[in-house]
């Protein structure tokens, strides 16, 4: 497996690449992680097995996307496919080797910087993306609105409560509460902006050259939903949200509108993992039945 990934490497770099070792890594719950290596040159690798869907792709498709903004750096994509190893297939996402530091003095305020400049980016598309990802190992489903209430209600909340009621977990009527969904968004217009998706500090890192975000979910949607899930599981530094609302100002409501965007993630984390997750998310539903 690892000729076949030296070769591939080789093939687009159009330098000879021969891996003399590789170390696996702390990665994710959704694949295994490794770094390879030769007297040279190192990657950074992401495999797993081979079945259904090529999320690896999807995510290779997404930091292509953040790429060609020209805004915000990521990991470069080198190359991605499917190897096999014995009688197991890989699907593989070869990425440039980043090498993380702690940010300096000005680091959460460049990141910033440069997210807002993401989040301005000019989109034409309707929200969503022309075809469905993955929010870890969750299908991401994508159909594209030209409305963002509509987009949110039923492709974020209803999808989720709809997958968990499918696994025996009916947190609330299904169809009501994507209509007060709706209902709550109805007036809120956001511009269509590219999304990282899943923004919380594990997906953030810095290296000597500024901050990189990387493991995107990436759609057309309301910027705000970035900056709701960056508060999730433990806020950044608040020098990061004072100089990002100095860039491009949050939109009036937006404290109202945090808690909803949240659960959605709620709602993945309840389908991944049950738990005390279950019990957060029929209580901020709760809550958002009697605003």
């Amino acid at each position: 497996m690892w000729h076949f990934i030296s070769d591939h490497i080789s093939e687009v770099t159009d330098q000879t690449f021969i891996c003399q070792r590789a170390s696996a890594v702390s990665g994710g719950d959704t694949h295994s992680s490794y770094i390879i290596q030769s007297d040279s040159r190192r990657y950074f690798v992401k495999l797993r097995e081979a079945h259904g869907p090529d999320q690896l792709t999807h995510e290779a498709q997404g930091l292509a996307a953040i790429a060609s903004t020209n805004t915000i750096s990521n990991p470069g994509v080198v190359c991605h496919g499917v190897a096999k190893n014995d009688h197991t297939s890989y699907e593989y996402l070869v990425l440039q080797h980043l090498h993380f530091t702690q940010p300096d003095d000005d680091g959460w305020a460049v990141f910033a910087h440069k997210l807002a400049a993401l989040h301005q980016s000019k989109q034409s598309a309707p929200f969503g993306w022309p075809q469905d990802n993955y929010i870890g190992l969750t299908r991401q489903i994508n159909h594209q609105s030209d409305c963002w209430a509509t987009f949110f209600a039923h492709y974020r909340i209803g999808v989720m409560l709809e997958n968990l009621a499918h696994k025996g977990e009916k947190l609330t009527p299904i169809d009501a509460f994507v209509e007060l969904t709706e209902q709550y968004l109805q007036n809120h217009h956001p511009t269509p902006s590219l999304v990282h998706g899943d923004l919380w500090s594990g997906n953030i890192g810095f290296t000597c050259k500024g901050p990189v975000i990387f493991d995107p979910a990436v759609y057309i949607g309301d910027r705000e939903t970035d900056i709701a899930m960056t508060c999730m599981f433990g806020r950044l530094p608040e020098e990061f949200y004072q100089h990002y609302d100095t860039c491009y100002s949050l939109s009036n409501g937006y404290q109202q509108r945090q808690s909803l965007y949240q659960l959605y993630h709620l709602l993945n984390h309840a389908l991944l993992f049950g738990g005390h997750y279950l019990s957060a998310a029929k209580s901020a539903i709760i809550d958002l039945q009697n605003q």
